[in-house]
């Protein structure tokens, strides 16, 4: 009834989203959080603080399902994005780089992993 669009549609969606992630679906939540970035680019633009949480979420469980590689490129672009917006002193950030740290961090453990298993 209220369609696709709708802030309440959104919210259920991005509600889904996270339950889906805590259930153990890392790649359904990535997946699902993906379509609400672009559904929420789309209606709100990119800075508005839905899309950015939205953006944060897609990054942490892209990570969860395993894509390092992903979740670091994602990270760093919502951490650059974020910059651009906030300044880059901005104590928020510090989270952001934080996480984009860890999933570095992931990712050479990855490619460690794979060069040892001779991958």
């Amino acid at each position: 009834m209220l369609g696709e669009d709708h802030p309440d549609t959104l919210s259920t969606r991005r509600e889904l989203a996270f339950w889906r992630g805590e259930a153990g679906d890392a790649a359904g939540a990535a997946r699902a959080y993906e379509h609400l970035l672009a559904a929420r680019r789309r209606l709100m633009g990119a800075n508005h603080p839905d899309t950015l949480a939205a953006w944060g979420s897609f990054a942490h469980w892209q990570g969860q399902a395993g894509d390092a590689a992903g979740a670091a490129k994602a990270t760093e672009q919502l951490l650059e994005h974020m910059v651009r917006l906030l300044g880059k002193d901005h104590p928020p950030l510090q989270i952001l780089r934080r996480n984009l740290a860890h999933w570095l961090d992931e990712m050479r453990k990855t490619d460690r992993a794979s060069s040892n298993d001779g991958s």
